[in-house]
């Protein structure tokens, strides 16, 4: 019996031992774990500092306490079963937070938010337990931040000036290191690219053609972070909103800028004293030509060049100005060659010319065709760069041919024939669409082949002109003159069509249709002028039309266009080309129509003039009768009364 209970007291001892020795092991044996480096954290963002035990721990006595090692600063405690943010130090109030539903499963780990530089150093987590505690020391190495800084005030600008966009970059990266810095400016709805600096490089040909040539960094400053941007020769398109753009790594920032505009600059108040003047000399001018018509016809002709040449050269500088403020190249090139060119027009339509001269019409058209043809080179060798060698050589070979064709043609026109001349001249349509096809791109090979063709189509029409009459009046100069007119204008519908197709999102497109259109009117003109040599009719009315009427609406086209983008900071019109060039080609057109149908335009104006006749007749009948009837009682009146009664006087002895 004692044996047995002794056995059992044994085994009791024994059961509590192993019971004890677990204890110990659970309340001994632990180890706290950390992170395996250097942490490395995004500023203004959000890190996990790992601490953790690799056993279970008792929840009783148990302490978990985040401390700065080099300050010894309290970030968090756990203690008694419960946080106590009330003892942690001011900086990490709502930023560091314990996981609290993982701290019985042994994870201590502390979610520190909005990151700063002053984070950078070491932490330590130390984990008390009964009588033991423990710790892990872990480093935050790294702070990667990246503030992009502008300015906040609205920038000021005057048209022509230069202006400074400021952009600074305050980054743990060096400057020169940041992967990518970009200016961008806010048009409408989206973004377009006003200069870049990518890989240590800025890279100019990334910038939108109107900036082209106006931007840059101030390159010894970038190794301190400055990014500013200069822009050059500021325009009234300029402004808006800009936006520097920075990328470092996985990390990126902007600032945005804005520039105001402060009114109208001298070049500007200049555009618009000669545009008002020019209006003014036009009219004023007109007036003296009529005061002066009665009188001798040297006067009229002096004050009549002054009217032709005086306000297009006011306008010529005009347009220029503007060109030199905005930049708008192919669009100034243009204004200003029309400007220079349309007085021989004029002198041909005056009132004052003995006669058409036919040479100076072919001059116009072909000193046209030059500009035109020159321009579009241009815009094609912007492009002609990422050509083939083919490519590049058949486009200067078509212009050189242009260029030789011209001059050959002025020869031919003058001195030999003008068959010649004119066969010449049925083959620049074809040249202009094939370098058109090379700048634009064509939606369609077909489309090309057909404009190859239109030198065909136009030479047939000549038929038409050989049989014209100049001054005739006939069924057969009308189906000859109609049937050439509607044809051309089919022809203008066509390639137009062409036009707009093979441009597709060109943003000018509307500007090089008018000036393609406008240089069709003219060389129908030229042709028909060519061929028959007629003489212009109604010549008053043409030209007050051509020299007042075009002048004006050029002006006001321009002086509108410059006040509403200087108000607004966008264009109003889109192009001037879309003003300036229908205008002028409905003048040209004019002539054209009033020199080829002028008989039967006669004729209709004399039968008003008979319509109008009888009534007039009818009219003064009855005016006479009645003046007739008031002198007849008039001298009956008269013969009644007592003044008018016979005295006879007696003979003198």
């Amino acid at each position: 019996m004692i044996d047995l209970c002794n056995c059992v007291r044994f085994k009791m001892h024994l059961s509590t031992v192993h019971f004890l020795s677990a204890l110990l092991m659970i309340a001994d044996g632990f180890t706290v774990k950390g992170p395996s480096g250097p942490l490395v954290v995004p500023l203004g963002g959000s890190v996990l500092l790992p601490c953790s035990v690799d056993s279970l721990l008792s929840l009783k006595d148990l302490e978990v306490e985040w401390k700065r090692s080099d300050s010894q600063t309290l970030i968090h405690l756990y203690q008694d079963g419960d946080i106590r943010p009330e003892v942690q130090h001011e900086d990490y109030h709502d930023r560091a937070h314990f996981f609290t539903d993982d701290i019985k499963q042994g994870n201590f780990s502390l979610l520190l938010k909005n990151v700063t530089a002053e984070d950078e150093g070491k932490y330590t987590c130390t984990v008390h337990s009964g009588q033991e505690s423990h710790e892990t020391v872990l480093q935050i190495k790294d702070v990667e931040f990246l503030m992009v800084t502008g300015s906040d005030d609205l920038i000021s600008m005057y048209v022509g000036k230069n202006v400074t966009l400021n952009c600074s970059v305050d980054s743990h990266i060096p400057p020169e290191d940041i992967e990518e810095v970009s200016w961008k400016k806010r048009v409408e709805n989206e973004y377009i690219m006003v200069l870049l600096y990518q890989n240590k490089v800025t890279v100019s040909e990334a910038s939108d053609a109107q900036y082209t040539d106006r931007v840059e960094f101030f390159s010894d400053e970038i190794h301190r972070g400055n990014f500013s941007l200069r822009l050059k020769r500021v325009r009234t398109e300029d402004k808006g909103l800009y936006m520097c753009q920075v990328f470092a790594g996985r990390l990126s920032d902007n600032a945005t800028v804005t520039l105001q505009q402060l009114g109208f600059s001298a070049l500007h108040i200049m555009v618009l004293i000669l545009c008002i003047a020019a209006c003014g000399c036009a009219v004023i001018i007109c007036c003296l030509i009529y005061c002066t018509s009665q009188n001798k016809e040297k006067p009229v002709k002096t004050l009549g060049y002054f009217y032709v040449f005086l306000p297009n050269i006011m306008m010529f500088v005009a347009f220029l100005l503007w060109g030199v403020t905005e930049g708008f190249l192919y669009e100034t090139i243009f204004c200003c060659a029309l400007c220079l060119l349309r007085p021989l027009t004029l002198i041909n339509v005056a009132p004052y010319s003995e006669k058409v001269l036919s040479i100076t019409v072919l001059g116009e058209l072909l000193i046209f065709t030059v500009v035109y043809f020159s321009v579009l080179f241009r815009h094609t060798w912007e492009t002609v760069v990422h050509f083939a060698t083919f490519d590049k050589a058949v486009v200067i070979v078509v212009f050189g041919l242009v260029l030789l064709l011209c001059a050959i043609a002025v020869v031919l026109w003058k001195f030999v024939d003008k068959w010649f001349a004119a066969f010449i001249l049925f083959s620049l349509p074809s040249l202009q669409f094939i370098l058109l096809f090379f700048t634009f791109g064509s939606a369609s090979r077909a489309g090309f082949f057909v404009i190859v063709l239109f030198p065909m189509f136009f030479f047939l029409t000549i038929s038409c002109l050989v049989d014209i009459k100049g001054g005739q009046k006939s069924c057969v100069n009308l189906l000859n003159i109609t049937s050439w007119l509607i044809f051309m204008f089919i022809m203008m519908a066509v390639m137009a069509y062409f036009y707009v197709t093979s441009m597709g999102n060109e943003k000018d497109v509307a500007g090089w249709t008018c000036t393609a259109v406008f240089l069709q009117v003219l060389w129908m003109i030229t042709m028909y002028m060519g061929f028959t040599e007629p003489d212009v009719p109604y010549r008053t009315f043409l030209y007050v039309f051509g020299s007042v009427g075009v002048v004006l609406i050029m002006a006001v086209a321009l002086m509108t266009e410059l006040i509403l983008k200087t108000v607004n900071g966008d264009r109003a019109v889109g192009d001037l080309r879309t003003v300036v060039y229908p205008s002028e080609g409905l003048f040209t057109l004019t002539v054209l129509i009033f020199i080829m149908f002028e008989p039967w335009i006669a004729g209709f104006l004399q039968c008003l003039q008979k319509i109008q006749k009888p009534a007039d007749t009818s009219a003064n009948t009855e005016q006479q009768n009645q003046e007739h009837q008031t002198a007849v009682e008039d001298h009956e009146l008269e013969s009644l009364s007592p003044a008018s009664e016979v005295t006879c006087e007696q003979p003198e002895s």
